[in-house]
């Protein structure tokens, strides 16, 4: 006989954790007064980048290793992913971080000035050399959420607004769960997203700066997205004129033509993170709670979902287990 499950929550994790419960013959309810994933949740703000690589110059080995599940499980999922690795780049004043940066991380080559040119001719023209992180990918996350929650309510995994939990509960909740979980924080992050047909990039591109990660990633037709401060706070609805300035400045550094882009949207959420920034699956008073994903939804929902479905079938407690 299938099991029972409960989800509650249906942003990146919530429909992770519910795509690999169905799979295993579980049969699923997701709970959620939201509805459809929207700028409501942090999912739909995210950069949908898939680069483990580039993350093992902050991250801990876990969040590397685990990352490296994610580009072929969103692939299995009918997701349109991009495959042509990440570029990573310094200015002049900072050219010693891109030196910092290759010591720290793997999979990579440097890229001279001509070899930078022959990938993204945009980026020939301003800078001396390169990371060239191959081996890493990136898909535009709202089509990639929405997308799952289509294919999900298809299959036949219900969708409700409310309901009585029944069964094996999992809270997917993020920053909603601090009520059960008091050590969950808030990381506020900011991005605006463009639009300008005077730039032309293949590939995600993180310019290094001394305060925090700057990214752009295309999202075709001439749309990019820039991303992100980090700043300890859970609000989640002001961004501030300073931190969008830096971003915009970041943008006109990394090519003089992005000055002249239309500005589109901007975004702000806060991301659910433990004090050591590293992913939980918790045990409490019966319920499964995931959570603490920090900024790094996308590439690490997909072995989050794979833990818990072990846990909820076979018994397996996973490596990120804690019981509170």
């Amino acid at each position: 006989m299938s099991q029972t499950v409960t989800i509650l929550g249906s942003g990146v994790v919530g429909l992770t954790v519910a795509a690999e419960l169905y799979s295993c013959g579980c049969d699923v309810t997701v709970v959620d007064p939201n509805g459809a994933p929207g700028p409501h949740g942090c999912s739909w703000w995210a950069g949908g980048m898939l680069a483990p690589d580039c993350e093992g110059e902050v991250a801990e080995e876990l969040i590397v290793r685990l990352g490296r599940e994610a580009a072929e499980w969103w692939q299995s999922m009918g997701a349109t992913l991009t495959y042509q690795g990440s570029v990573v780049v310094a200015l002049g004043r900072d050219r010693q971080e891109l030196d910092r940066f290759a010591r720290r991380t793997e999979n990579h080559k440097m890229l001279s000035q001509d070899e930078l040119a022959k990938i993204e001719p945009y980026l020939g023209e301003r800078f001396g050399r390169a990371l060239y992180m191959q081996a890493e990918a990136h898909l535009n996350p709202r089509e990639t959420i929405l997308g799952l929650r289509t294919r999900l309510d298809s299959e036949g995994v219900r969708f409700v607004a409310e309901a009585e939990p029944v069964g094996q509960v999992i809270d997917c909740r993020g920053l909603a769960a601090q009520d059960s979980l008091p050590e969950l924080r808030g990381v506020k992050g900011e991005m605006v997203i463009l639009r300008t047909k005077d730039v032309t990039l293949d590939r995600p591109v993180r310019l290094l700066h001394p305060r925090f990660p700057l990214y752009i990633v295309p999202r075709g037709d001439g749309v990019f997205m820039l991303g992100a401060t980090q700043i300890e706070s859970g609000e989640r609805s002001r961004a501030t004129v300073r931190s969008v300035v830096e971003l915009l400045n970041a943008a006109y550094a990394l090519h003089p033509a992005f000055g002249e882009a239309e500005l589109l949207e901007i975004g702000v959420d806060a991301r659910p993170a433990f004090p050591d920034n590293l992913p939980r699956i918790t045990g409490k008073d019966g319920t499964i709670y995931v959570n603490g994903l920090f900024r790094h939804g996308y590439l690490l929902a997909p072995a989050m979902a794979r833990m818990v479905g072990e846990l909820v079938v076979d018994g397996k407690i996973p490596e990120v287990w804690h019981e509170a």
